[in-house]
């Protein structure tokens, strides 16, 4: 079964690379342009796999995150925050919200790659 990345993100060039990027692979994509739609997309598609942006309008990938963090239907999928804050208080709060993995942006495809394959792994 193909795994089904939401990628929670207000800049539409980084949805495009990430989009291109991970279905060059055989990922399935949904995009959310902000927070509220991609709590909404979590709750209704039940992705393998969450990519959320921290500085975003209205609600915040913070916020986000710890909104997933506290519902059990969503608690359990893998969550990522991607920032351009790197500092390592910002990185500290990101991962506080119970995300699995902070990438800094610009991250590298290929590290995206590789941690989005790691996380979506079946367990054995």
């Amino acid at each position: 079964m193909t795994p089904t990345v939401l990628t929670i993100e207000d800049q539409d060039d980084i949805r495009r690379l990430i989009r291109m990027t991970l279905e060059f692979k055989g990922f399935r994509v949904l995009e959310a342009e902000n927070g509220t739609h991609g709590l909404a997309m979590a709750r209704s598609e039940k992705p393998d796999l969450i990519l959320l942006d921290v500085m975003m309008p209205g609600i915040d990938g913070l916020e986000v995150g710890r909104t997933l963090a506290a519902d059990s239907a969503l608690s359990r999928i893998p969550t990522v925050m991607l920032s351009a804050l790197g500092a390592g208080t910002d990185v500290d709060a990101g991962m506080a919200t119970g995300v699995r993995a902070y990438l800094i942006k610009p991250f590298s495809p290929w590290e995206l790659l590789d941690l989005v394959t790691e996380l979506t792994a079946p367990a054995h």
